[in-house]
């Protein structure tokens, strides 16, 4: 993707590899859309930390950090023992797949990365090979994306009026996004539609991440509350919503994604309007067999009751608050605590279809396609 930086467009990845320094170099996405800026962790307890406290976020990206963790741990090893090497490399791997529990997408791109070391005749060749096939998670997960986007671009006829919730566009991404790369490879072909950004509290990617995308492609857009989007649909103003996923299951064809997205499925379903999930192949679950055993990330209370932001100006002219400070301001009542449960579960029967690198399929066809699909078992 292409960010505007001091007047000049560079294309960054969301998430790379540094081999001399043998660092995860990530795109902060907590400090935007005020402030681009890239971190590299240090080691892998450094990038699950960054995988947990969001520094990366979006499924397919924590993915890709995960699988570039993997490889920056095991090459952190020193030694010749098969033995410890493997102790090692499980205490890396179960570190980094508890950052985040519920998208699915860092398991399987960690055991893509284990599975090609089991080749490896020793230790020093295992090290090499986890950074090839971390690289080469990497560049698939950002082909399949844009490969969802030459899938998806059929359902973005001329001066439609597209929903999205959360974000999960090329920041969620290594490159292109998900949900969103149906509507770059649209702007892309010349046509012309609008955005409604759900805000996505209570971290407000929507407003901060998906808008800031959306403005630095040049793609008309507006910002809506969450609360906003039915009155949206009840006024024919939404022609289609595209989300994306953290977790889809194969057997069944429900999916995990950022809390809200059931409701939105909910508004659609009543109003008629198509409910899209836009995924790469990482993020289908062939095994859980049931909704209802996905696990769901409960988050601190904290993002509830508050809100971070970015001073942009003194409050007052004797105000001596420093612009651009990045501050956290308690919104709810002293007292009170909150719930704050990160993903909810959408049914497969409000669900129009899911779009993948391969092609669009109803959620119920999953399982029949499950070779297309990559399933191996």
């Amino acid at each position: 993707m292409n960010v505007l930086i001091r007047g000049h467009h560079r294309h960054f990845r969301t998430v790379t590899f540094d081999a001399q320094r043998n660092a995860v170099v990530l795109i902060e996405q907590r400090r935007l859309p005020h402030r681009f800026a890239t971190v590299a962790t240090r080691d892998f307890r450094e990038t699950a930390e960054a995988i947990q406290q969001m520094v990366v976020r979006g499924a397919p990206a924590i993915a890709a950090a995960a699988a570039y963790g993997l490889a920056q741990g095991v090459r952190a090893f020193r030694g010749r023992s098969s033995t410890t090497f493997a102790r090692h490399l499980e205490t890396v791997y179960q570190t980094l797949k508890s950052a985040r529990p519920t998208a699915v997408d860092p398991v399987n791109a960690m055991d893509e990365v284990r599975t090609a070391m089991r080749t490896g005749a020793d230790v020093a060749e295992q090290q090499s090979m986890a950074l090839a096939a971390a690289e080469h998670f990497a560049n698939a997960s950002a082909s399949q994306c844009e490969a969802i986007g030459q899938q998806g671009v059929k359902l973005i006829r001329e001066g439609l009026r597209v929903l999205t919730h959360c974000n999960a566009g090329w920041l969620a991404c290594v490159d292109f996004g998900t949900a969103t790369a149906p509507l770059y490879a649209a702007q892309a072909a010349g046509r012309k539609f609008h955005v409604f950004c759900d805000e996505t509290r209570p971290r407000s990617q929507g407003a901060t991440l998906t808008a800031w995308e959306l403005s630095q492609q040049g793609i008309p857009h507006h910002v809506i509350a969450d609360n906003a989007a039915g009155h949206l649909m009840q006024r024919g103003e939404v022609d289609l919503v595209i989300v994306g996923s953290d977790r889809a299951l194969g057997r069944t064809g429900e999916i995990a994604n950022k809390i809200g997205t059931y409701t939105k499925a909910v508004l659609a379903h009543r109003h008629g309007i198509p409910f899209y999930v836009a995924i790469p192949l990482s993020t289908i679950d062939w095994q859980i067999k049931s909704g209802l055993a996905i696990p769901i990330e409960e988050r601190d209370a904290s993002e509830v009751l508050g809100a971070w932001g970015t001073i942009t100006n003194p409050r007052t002219p004797g105000d001596r608050t420093k612009s651009g400070r990045h501050v956290y301001v308690r919104v709810a009542d002293p007292a009170s605590g909150a719930r704050n449960p990160g993903f909810d579960v959408t049914p497969a029967e409000l669900i129009t279809g899911l779009i993948t690198p391969v092609g669009i399929f109803k959620p119920t066809e999953l399982w029949k396609q499950r070779r297309s699909l990559g399933w191996l078992a």
